[in-house]
């Protein structure tokens, strides 16, 4: 990754009850999820990305742009930034197009964004004539967004978006957000507190805690590590990229074919051909030395034992199966470990009782 298509950031915050210290190299391009408890410095790293926290020491350059450097700060307001906050903060005597139009005058025409674009991909044409009074708390956050890069940004920064709404709502706008991921050629930072927010749109995760990054990567690599469980959610599990190969309308299920086998899950109406991440949850899945027969499990894959590794309990025990290439975990005691003989390298089967698909149709 070179630092004309990355992002460098390195922070240093004191204050008397936190401590920010971060020193990371970022995807230029794709989802950069930012996951963390309250009070991990998620937000004050966003904070500091947009010129809103002004550090004494700290380097910041995207895709080849210095931002900040010693004796050096540029502003918030030459920053080419998108924001995108909790709520909307669309100003209410505007209409969703004037609202829109709003902070474009000061981007030069050439690197505007086409505003057709931005309604586009947010799927909002219909609504460009109303007031925010008038919309939905689902269709205010898309007019937030596509406000955000309509101005041709260099960068997106998202602060739990889908933070105000309900379940119904996020999964209305999700599919957007999925859009827009594939869609932009920019670099997209996003935090998040919900698992399937971060499973569906997340290319590369990292982990704050106690205001240090300690972990960053692919998402799939994150995820699959063992020597430092990650857990998005209430468990550690592990995300495949999948494609729709097979859909069994009797059982209301479909195939999801990934490099090292098939996984059966519950049909959320993705068409054949399409593709999805399925998440698979380390605790719905067992290991078996020999594959087994007329058990209520159908998902059943060959692999090799990658590695062994603590859980949270000492009774258990993260075993990591290496299937064509890609990981499974699988949560058992330690005394399965034992009775099974399981060590790293051996040929073992994978039985998956539940994998979801985090992708949703538009």
């Amino acid at each position: 990754m070179s630092d004309s298509n990355s992002i460098i950031a390195r922070f240093q915050i004191e204050r008397s009850d936190f401590t920010l210290d971060v020193d990371l190299k970022l995807a230029g391009r794709g989802v950069t999820a930012l996951f963390g408890h309250s009070g991990s410095g998620k937000t004050t790293f966003l904070r500091c990305v947009a010129g809103l926290e002004k550090t004494s020491t700290g380097y910041l350059s995207v895709n080849g742009d210095v931002w900040q450097d010693r004796g050096y700060f540029l502003p918030v307001y030459k920053r080419p930034i998108g924001y995108v906050f909790q709520e909307a903060s669309l100003f209410p005597h505007l209409t969703v197009l004037k609202n829109l139009c709003y902070g474009m005058h000061r981007i030069k025409r050439d690197l505007r964004v086409n505003l057709d674009k931005s309604i586009n991909l947010l799927g909002i044409a219909h609504l460009l004539k109303r007031k925010p009074d008038g919309l939905s708390g689902g269709e205010k956050q898309r007019v937030a967004i596509a406000r955000a890069i309509a101005v041709n940004p260099s960068i997106l920064l998202m602060d739990e978006p889908l933070a105000a709404l309900d379940i119904k709502r996020k999964q209305e706008i999700l599919p957007y957000l999925q859009q827009l991921r594939d869609e932009l050629d920019i670099p997209v930072l996003y935090i998040s507190h919900h698992p399937d927010e971060v499973a569906q749109l997340a290319d590369n995760l990292v982990i704050m805690e106690n205001g240090t990054a300690v972990a960053q990567g692919r998402l799939e690599d994150v995820l699959a590590r063992i020597d430092l469980p990650i857990r998005i959610g209430d468990d550690a599990g592990v995300v495949i990229d999948a494609c729709v190969a097979e859909i069994d309308t009797k059982w209301h299920l479909c195939r999801m074919d990934f490099a090292g086998g098939s996984i059966w899950a519950r049909d959320h109406g993705i068409a054949k051909g399409g593709r999805a991440r399925i998440r698979i949850l380390a605790r719905d899945v067992s290991i078996s030395k020999k594959c087994l027969e007329q058990i209520s499990i159908q998902n059943s894959l060959q692999g090799t034992i990658d590695a062994i590794g603590g859980d949270e309990h000492p009774g258990l025990a993260l075993v990591r199966v290496k299937v064509g290439i890609s990981y499974i975990l699988s949560r058992v005691t330690r005394r399965s470990v034992s009775d099974l003989g399981l060590t790293c390298g051996d040929s073992v089967w994978v039985h998956v009782k539940s994998a979801v698909p985090v992708s949703y149709p538009a």
